[in-house]
């Protein structure tokens, strides 16, 4: 319930819309008219009377119906409110969940939240309203630290104005929701990737509140609204992919990037090259995860992963988690054969550059893990020392993950079964299919040719 104590009364005035004679009591509260009806001027004093006692006494108005708080008529309980299962439904998946998971729950969420409220005065700034739900909300409450002052009114507003869950029954108020998860921030239309996985996030929601006791509805609301999802885009771009020439070209440009950056991240952008690892795959890669002859094919055995995220979701308080492989049980490993020259290049790094006290072979200088942004900002520089000014402008290798579709493709291309790329890319054969499905039609082709050569003999 919004109150106000900001309450004004107005003359009486007779209705001369009506045939019969009526009487029309006038008041605001908090700035909104409010007005009811009478027969008689006297019933119309009396009401007045009322209200002005009201006021006189010190109470509350309630913005909505425009009466004090004590006129009120008592209301089933609504259950909770959009803003209040939020934070359960954060709380709950928490425990379970990957840091990157956590903070794409936010993130939808974040979208979500203020769409979702009735139409009140002194609405906030959308961006104050975001910050108070990242840094306080949406975090389990051991992890909140105290509310900073400025910021509780903008709390009170989302507590009072947020809809109750039961509202999402009515698929305009589902559409409400999904407008805003097909926006950014900053109003623009977003990518179909970003609208598909906060719209999960989305169904997520409503599933867990089908668990409510009782159940805010039937089914899922997001179910009854006819809705087309824009189409994925996980398929790799061609244009994206470098050849093996223009691979160790970037390589040999990394060890000539900034001052001594280039030279430590050049070992790991060739580990996305010539083994597919992710890159925080490379991240958790430790000296005994590498067998490395001095001439033939090595191995590298994966154990961990160390994501890149915001040390607001980590268990660690770390910019970087600590998790199994994607895709695989947690203690499971993945063993990529590596060729001699990636075999090479980390028996030179190593030497060069040692390891750090738990074994890894990539840090940076003090030891620590490369940021997203880091190693992203010496990409930069890199393609800018491999490439002409054309290739720069392009797509081609726009991101240091483009060398592991590299590899992938690569491998595609020569001919290796997808069953042994997928096992040594750590993806199932059917993500693979879907995702390189133009890198495999290249492919098909070439073995179209091979059996009609194979007929004409």
């Amino acid at each position: 319930m919004n109150t106000s104590y900001d309450v004004k009364f107005w003359e009486i005035r007779r209705n001369q819309s009506s045939k019969k004679p009526s009487f029309v009591a006038r008041w605001t509260v908090g700035g909104r008219e409010k007005s009811k009806t009478f027969r008689t001027k006297e019933l119309a004093n009396s009401h007045l009377r009322d209200l002005r006692l009201a006021a006189k006494n010190g109470e509350a108005f309630d913005i909505a119906s425009g009466l004090p708080v004590s006129m009120l008529e008592p209301q089933a309980d609504a259950g909770p409110t959009v803003l209040a299962f939020a934070q359960k439904f954060i709380t709950q998946r928490w425990k379970t969940s990957a840091a990157r998971t956590r903070e794409t729950d936010v993130y939808a969420l974040l979208a979500l939240v203020p769409a979702l409220v009735k139409d009140l005065p002194g609405r906030p700034d959308a961006d104050e309203m975001r910050k108070v739900l990242r840094e306080y909300v949406l975090l389990p409450e051991e992890r909140r630290g105290d509310l900073p002052p400025k910021q509780a009114p903008v709390l009170r507003w989302l507590e009072t104005a947020s809809l109750p869950l039961t509202d999402l029954k009515d698929a305009r108020v589902v559409r409400m929701g999904l407008d805003a998860i097909s926006v950014t921030f900053k109003g623009k239309k977003a990518s179909a990737n970003t609208v598909l996985r906060k719209r999960e996030v989305f169904h997520h929601l409503l599933e867990l509140a089908m668990e409510e006791d009782p159940k805010p509805f039937d089914k899922n609301p997001l179910d009854s609204v006819k809705w087309t999802a824009p189409d994925r885009t996980d398929e790799v771009d061609p244009r994206t992919v470098v050849n093996p020439g223009q691979a160790r070209a970037l390589l040999a440009a990394a060890s000539r990037a900034g001052r001594t950056r280039g030279a430590r991240m050049r070992a790991m952008y060739a580990c996305m090259y010539y083994a597919a690892l992710r890159p925080e795959e490379a991240a958790g890669l430790k000296r005994t995860n590498c067998h490395l002859p001095e001439e033939e094919w090595g191995m590298l055995t994966l154990e961990k992963a160390r994501p890149f995220a915001n040390k607001r979701y980590t268990d660690s308080g770390e910019a970087h988690d600590d998790r199994g492989l994607k895709h695989r049980a947690e203690k499971d490993t993945r063993p990529v054969p590596i060729p001699p020259a990636l075999v090479k290049i980390l028996r030179e790094h190593i030497e060069k550059f040692g390891v750090t006290k738990d074994g890894r072979l990539f840090a940076t200088s003090k030891g620590g893990l490369y940021t997203n942004s880091a190693i992203s900002r010496v990409w930069k520089e890199v393609r800018k020392l491999a490439f002409t000014p054309e290739q720069v402008a392009s797509p081609l290798a726009a991101t240091p993950y483009g060398l592991r579709h590299a590899a992938v493709s690569l491998w595609l291309a020569s001919g290796v079964p997808a069953t042994e790329v997928a096992q040594r890319a750590g993806h199932s054969v059917e993500v693979l299919q879907r995702v390189y499905a133009k890198v495999i039609d290249g492919q098909a082709q070439a073995a179209n040719k091979k059996i009609m050569a194979a007929l004409d003999e």
